[in-house]
């Protein structure tokens, strides 16, 4: 992939990125585009794919990060 188009998918929201996907995605089902066209949808679906991933990994660490830390209260309001 193009410095260019990485670029361009590192700054997509996960919303966004998910949306050009289903773009895409529904574009190569439907057919009707070239070998060629659907080459680049291909590997256009590929990145968006890639970057929805980062996005849920990075959710996912955070996730992890605050379930690991102690709650104010927790000791105090455990038995009540």
């Amino acid at each position: 992939m193009a410095d260019a188009q990485q670029d361009e998918f590192a700054e997509l929201s996960y919303e966004d990125a998910r949306e050009q996907l289903v773009a895409v995605v529904a574009k190569l089902e439907a057919g009707g585009v070239s070998l060629e066209e659907s080459l680049a949808l291909w590997e256009r679906g590929e990145a968006l794919a890639q970057r929805c991933e980062e996005w849920l990994d990075g959710a996912r660490r955070r996730l992890d990060a605050a379930r690991r830390q102690p709650a104010d209260g927790d000791a105090a309001g455990a038995d009540a």
